[in-house]
């Protein structure tokens, strides 16, 4: 509400939660009921749906009556923050929305919304070189802490939240020190750093704040002596040395470099403010192994790779290779090694397991690893070229100035990596694989090291670890037979282990023996590695599992993808969610399955292949192909879900068969959660829609990738888009299934015309056109149609008006009331792009007001943008503004960050046009903020509007 006379309401989180009436405190009630408060609060001004309440303040596990609880809670927060409503005094509306609970708060009411828009103030005015004023809002952004996050409360939400807050507190105090160091207060923020350093003793970049500012002080000797209990302490607490950049300021402070009393303090991060504030820096690695032990003559050998300085600006590229037979621990080595000198790479570290020797279907292409590093360096999709070869130029150009760590796990061959290999220095390459990688050494000068089984003392060191000293002491012979059957193979010995340590008072002699009575009829695993019998080893422990751990994990070898959730896993055998948690922590206990984060699991490559062993001996082929349905069934039916929450009111709908009982489907209650699950599920869905294809699930394959496209376009993956929309129309094919045909066709034009590929989205919309018209589908001609005039835009407003045209009209016969609204908008925007705003802004308002009814809140930000354009075109700046505005928050609202940058800039040129060089400059800023932290290319355009501004004698 606007009105804001009498008391002001003042809400704060950060610190212990306390509400106001202008200056009187609010009793909030109980402490549950302030959570609920809380909840609200996160979600101020946009509605909330009641079970996204019951989550935020339960969990997974709320109590029976948790929606009368909301209720009463509600009810008592309304009694305690009233009076409300119209022409109240206390301008606060909690009410009810067919969306859900919706608390609406006037502008700075809440601090940590405050405190968001002071970083944001902050953040601009650094992009226009104003470090004064960037500091100040820092300062202000700061002074609204009290504490901890709503001190005293707890729910999952808000512990959450107070995690994330926490760091992001942290991570202001260091900017905003680095930024009173830049304007020379240095001789202020030294006892405020020691007692920063005391309190986060392993932030490296608090050390080199303190470092400069003591140095600055003209306190060399302080500075010198930082370094050093610095470097003890990450020492002793982690066992690595100071990351590059600190040892780099190290360096510069003992030779009294002039240019440290000069240089802004982003030296302590990690290199120049553009990369600090620009480019991101990934960081990729695996989680280390805690256990890891021995390999300490590898582990030299790798070491001595590692060029200097010089030599990693000089010399050639140096790609570790370690190899070996599968189970002796290449992984755990490359990983483990890799995060001992990832503080040599202050450019980030690259990870990728290539699936070399997974099942069929599984093997990453050496494309897809490609466009996962150009999309951790946030490249945008439409910069990356189609072809392969092009893809990897442009990854080593983006990698020629970086010192980046690359790990590139299981790969087949050489040629299986050689595409991702960067061609310059000051990147380090670690490849594993279970090939000698001969043509690796060969033609690209990779240095080999070849592991081996562990030596039986390393084997004693890994019992030791796991098993405790004393235990594996205490029974030397059991001990050594125990390695011998193990064959020294760590991956085996990891098994024994945690079958033995699940059984304390066992003695290690019955270990041994019973490892020795299961060996006898099993064969050696085949591929030349007959030295081993890990075979046996993994019988022993599958032997020991309940009847239905044992079916459980044999029929999760059919799932091919790099990890399983809960829901996908529960669907493969038919148990429910709790049944299947249980079942997978009992895998997880036995070291037969691997748990590589909250509710995600995965199999090493050997107990795949031996589960699948045991799937094809011990289970029909009839109940493994049942299994694969309904997996498939829960991917397809989850996606479906997600693809509505990402954009509703999608015109190509397609329908689904019901799900098979017993494919469980998750829950996904908001865009936000589709998108974080789509998110994670990415590489599984990609491969499951490639293990339908593969077997014959030809409805599956098309639907799920329709399933995706939402998620393809959001996200920006176009070329995983036309590879898999391909497969889709080629399952459809076979099957003669028309409306498949049709809706990938479609798919697959849309996914080109992002890549700016127009003849062949030409091509694929035809043929969609055709098939509809032989299915007498009106709402798939319209969106053919109105998809056809996209393909035409920018290009011939003219014939992309005349299929915007066809579109409404089409829609109109159809009786399809959200496509009608959206190729209204289609019309109006190309009228207005064709130089006649009066005829385009009739049908976009009328576009406006039919997606008003329709409560089509997801298309009206693209139709109120392009209002906003028809009225800049008319010179009436104050109503363009303001449609933009409300177009931008909308997109906010949707998480679209691309179109909220196109829609900050048009706002720009609005207020420029209107004479408001202020206001268009901090508009393009904010645009330009987010355009290089997407590193758009668009950015440069932006840029060159705010150097215009700076050339005119306008504020900037």
């Amino acid at each position: 509400m606007d009105d804001q006379s009498g008391p002001v309401p003042r809400f704060e989180v950060l610190g212990p939660l306390r509400a106001w009436r202008g200056e009187n405190p609010v009793d909030l009630g109980p402490l549950q009921q302030r959570v609920v408060l809380v909840v609200l609060l996160l979600q101020a001004c946009r509605p909330i749906a009641r079970e996204q309440v019951i989550s935020a303040v339960w969990g997974t596990d709320p109590p029976a009556r948790a929606v009368n609880l909301v209720q009463r809670h509600v009810s008592g927060l309304r009694r305690a923050l009233g009076p409300c409503g119209p022409g109240a005094e206390w301008p606060i509306r909690l009410i009810w929305t067919d969306a859900g609970y919706q608390l609406t708060l006037p502008g700075g009411a809440l601090d940590l919304g405050v405190f968001e828009s002071e970083l944001s103030r902050s953040r601009a005015a650094r992009d226009a070189g104003d470090l004064r004023g960037a500091a100040e809002a820092l300062h202000a952004a700061l002074a609204l802490w009290r504490g901890p996050f709503c001190h005293g409360l707890s729910s999952p939400l808000l512990d959450a939240q107070r995690d994330r807050l926490a760091e992001s507190y942290i991570s202001v105090i260091e900017e905003r020190v680095g930024l009173d160091l830049a304007l020379g207060r240095h001789g202020d923020v030294v006892a405020e750093l020691r007692g920063l350093v005391a309190e986060h003793p392993l932030r490296e970049r608090l050390h080199g704040l303190l470092m400069l500012a003591l140095y600055r002080a003209g306190r060399q000797a302080d500075a010198l002596a930082t370094f050093r209990d610095a470097r003890r302490l990450l020492q002793e607490e982690l066992g690595v040395e100071p990351a590059a950049p600190l040892q780099r300021l190290h360096q510069q402070i003992l030779s009294a470099d002039p240019e440290l009393g000069q240089i802004p303090a982003e030296i302590t991060i990690g290199g120049s403010a553009e990369r600090a504030y620009h480019r991101p820096v990934p960081a990729q690695l695996p989680h280390s192994i805690p256990d890891f032990s021995g390999r300490e003559a590898e582990l030299s050998v790798l070491n001595a790779l590692l060029p200097d300085e010089q030599g990693a600006a000089a010399g050639p590229v140096v790609i570790a290779a370690i190899t070996g037979m599968a189970g002796v621990g290449k992984s755990a080595l490359a990983v483990h090694w890799s995060h001992q000198i990832r503080g040599q790479f202050p450019d980030g570290q690259l990870y990728v397991n290539m699936r070399g020797f997974g099942p069929a279907g599984s093997v990453m292409k050496p494309g897809d690893a490609i466009r996962g590093f150009l999309d951790a360096f946030e490249v945008p999709p439409d910069r990356i070229p189609f072809d392969l070869e092009a893809q990897g130029a442009l990854c080593r150009s983006l990698l020629a100035s970086l010192r980046v760590l690359i790990v590139l796990d299981n790969a087949r061959d050489g040629a299986h990596v050689r595409p991702l290999l960067p061609g310059s220095p000051g990147c380090l390459v670690v490849v594993t694989s279970r090939n000698q990688l001969i043509d690796l050494a060969a033609a690209d000068g990779a240095h080999s090291v070849c592991l081996d089984v562990l030596s039986p003392h390393e084997a004693r060191q890994l019992l030791a670890r796991r098993l405790g000293l004393g235990r594996v002491t205490a029974e030397p012979g059991a001990v050594g037979e125990i390695i011998d059957v193990c064959a020294g193979l760590p991956l085996a010995l990891s098994v024994v282990a945690a079958r033995a340590a699940a059984s304390p008072r066992l003695l290690l002699a019955g270990v041994a023996e019973e490892l020795y009575e299961s060996r006898g009829g099993l064969d050696a695993l085949n591929g030349g590695e007959s030295q081993t019998n890990v075979r046996a080893v993994f019988s022993w422990s599958y032997n020991a599992l309940s009847p239905a751990a044992a079916r459980f994990f044999r029929l999760l070898s059919l799932h091919a993808g790099p990890d399983i959730g809960v829901s996908a896993a529960a669907s493969l055998a038919a148990e429910g969610l709790s049944g299947a948690r249980g079942l997978l922590a009992e895998l997880a206990r036995a070291h037969l399955l691997t748990e590589v984060g909250h509710g995600r699991f995965a199999f090493h490559d050997l107990l795949r292949a031996y589960a699948r062993e045991l799937a094809d001996a011990h289970d029909p082929a009839v109940d493994k192909r049942a299994a694969m349905r309904r997996m498939l069934d829960h991917y397809l039916h989850t996606a479906y879900r997600g693809d509505e929450l990402l954009r509703p009111g999608r015109e190509d709908t397609i329908a689904l068969a019901p799900a098979t009982p017993g494919a469980a489907l998750q829950r996904l209650a908001d865009h936000r959660k589709a998108l974080g699950w789509f998110d994670t599920e990415y590489q599984n869905l990609l491969i499951a829609l490639r293990q339908a294809a593969a077997q014959g699930f030809d409805v599956h394959t098309w639907q799920l990738a329709w399933t995706l496209a939402s998620y393809f376009d959001r996200r920006w993956h176009w070329h995983d888009a036309v590879t898999y929309l391909r497969l889709a129309l080629a399952a459809a094919e076979r099957i003669d299934d028309l409306r498949g045909q049709a809706v990938s066709h479609s798919c697959l034009a849309y996914a080109c015309i992002s890549l700016k590929r127009h003849d062949e989205a030409q091509s694929h919309l035809a043929q969609a056109l055709q098939l509809y018209e032989e299915l007498g589908d009106k709402t798939g001609q319209a969106e053919t149609h109105r998809r056809l005039a996209r393909a035409f835009d920018k290009r011939d407003y003219a014939l992309a008006l005349e299929h915007a045209e066809r579109s409404l009209a089409l829609f109109r016969a159809a009786g399809q009331r959200t496509g009608e609204g959206r190729a209204l908008n289609a019309v109006g925007w190309f009228h207005v792009k064709l130089g006649d705003p009066e005829e385009g802004l009739a049908h976009l308002q009328r576009a406006l007001v039919l997606q008003r009814q329709n409560d089509d809140t997801f298309n009206q930000a693209d139709t109120l943008d392009s209002i906003g354009a028809a009225y800049l075109l008319l010179g009436r700046h104050e109503e363009a503004a303001a449609h933009y505005r409300q177009a931008l928050e909308l997109y906010r609202e949707f998480g679209d960050r691309y179109a909220e940058t196109d829609t900050l800039a048009c706002l720009g040129d609005t207020y420029l046009a209107a004479g408001d060089a202020e206001s268009a400059g901090a508009a393009w800023r904010n645009a330009l903020a987010v355009l290089d932290d997407l590193g758009h290319p668009d950015a440069e355009g932006v840029r060159t509007k705010l150097a215009k501004l700076v050339e005119r004698g306008r504020p900037s």
